[in-house]
């Protein structure tokens, strides 16, 4: 699997908040839900209704002795110009990339001395970076991006979030939804494992 991370904390990067208002130019925003709280609630977001391996991502990533919880998510078809640019970064035959899917999750720590944290988490991302790339998954690509984030869920506390990018491609449609739903699946158990979670 070819992983990598990256950090996106400039003055004119966006900040993750959570819970997020509708904007403006986004009236029909779908409004934040605490998996947390509600593990029912998974109906509630449209993506994971359409793609059920994003809803078990979800429902993993949220469980109760998760370390995280996730805030925004989406999943897509690529068009062709995303798929051109994974193909070259998977250094994959172009016969072999003809179709693409992608979907990301914002996750943010339970742990406030984590959330808060820089540094912590820019050694548990160096970890999963190292822990993933081994894998047998020439068709996929993980890019994590470390973010500032603002949650005002009990309080307001400033942090940081990990957008978690999972890209796949294949011969066609279905290989490459196939690609990138295991790909879901070894990156989950790899953040619910003990060799990430480890001090």
């Amino acid at each position: 699997m070819l992983a990598d991370w990256s950090v996106e904390c400039g003055a004119d990067d966006p900040v993750l908040v959570v819970p997020w208002t509708a904007e403006a130019e986004h009236p029909n925003a779908a409004p934040f839900v605490d998996l947390r709280e509600d593990p029912f609630a998974l109906d509630r977001i449209p993506e994971a209704e359409l793609h059920p391996p994003l809803l078990q991502t979800l429902r993993a990533l949220n469980a109760s002795r998760s370390p995280f919880f996730t805030a925004k998510c989406d999943a897509w078809t690529m068009d062709p110009e995303e798929l051109e640019a994974t193909q070259v970064n998977l250094d994959v035959p172009a016969g072999e990339a003809t179709s693409g899917f992608t979907s990301y999750v914002d996750l943010l720590w339970r742990e406030r001395t984590l959330f808060v944290s820089f540094a912590q988490q820019e050694q548990r991302l160096h970890r999963l970076v190292r822990l993933l790339a081994p894998l047998d998954a020439p068709y996929v690509a993980l890019e994590c991006v470390l973010r500032p984030a603002l949650v005002d869920l009990t309080g307001p506390q400033e942090g940081f979030c990990v957008s978690l990018y999972v890209r796949a491609v294949g011969t066609d449609q279905a290989h490459a939804y196939q690609h990138w739903s295991e790909a879901l699946v070894s990156v989950v158990a790899t953040l619910r494992g003990k060799d990430f979670s480890a001090v």
